[in-house]
């Protein structure tokens, strides 16, 4: 932070000794973890449209019968009804599998990592940030 900028909130005060490298670094790994947290977003959108469009199968099933096409709606049903996405696996397990082997596990060593070089305080650089570029005595720009 410059000089004679006022300190973020205390909540997100940097503790004493902590460099403006190591502020760097733990902006870096949180900026990694929320990329991380918009590819698990992204995952579950994957996830729910693909649940989506298998239920919708059932209208166009439904529907094909209706029209006199029962060898193409059970060509659906057959070939596209319930099929797994990836071999012996659906959405759900691609999402589960994410958590537990990537998402979790990062999610702990960046909490970690900020537990131990920053006494857990999330989001230094961000606070520092809004500390310098507040307009002093503007009641949009406190620090709370």
């Amino acid at each position: 932070m410059k000089p004679g900028t006022p300190p973020p909130d205390p909540r997100h005060r940097r503790p004493e000794g902590v460099t403006d490298t190591t502020v760097e670094a733990l902006g870096a790994l949180s900026k990694a973890l929320e990329t991380a947290e918009r590819a698990r977003g992204a995952l579950y959108d994957f996830h729910q449209l693909t649940g989506s469009a298998d239920l919708a199968l059932d209208d166009a099933v439904r529907l094909l019968r209706a029209a006199g096409h029962g060898r193409r709606a059970d060509q659906v049903e057959r070939e596209i009804l319930g099929r797994n996405v990836i071999p012996g696996h659906w959405t759900f397990q691609i999402v589960e599998e994410y958590n537990a082997t990537y998402y979790d596990v990062f999610r702990a060593v960046e909490r970690e990592i900020r537990q131990e070089l920053a006494e857990g305080r999330d989001h230094l650089h961000e606070a520092e940030m809004k500390a310098a570029r507040r307009t002093q005595g503007h009641p949009d720009h406190t620090a709370d």
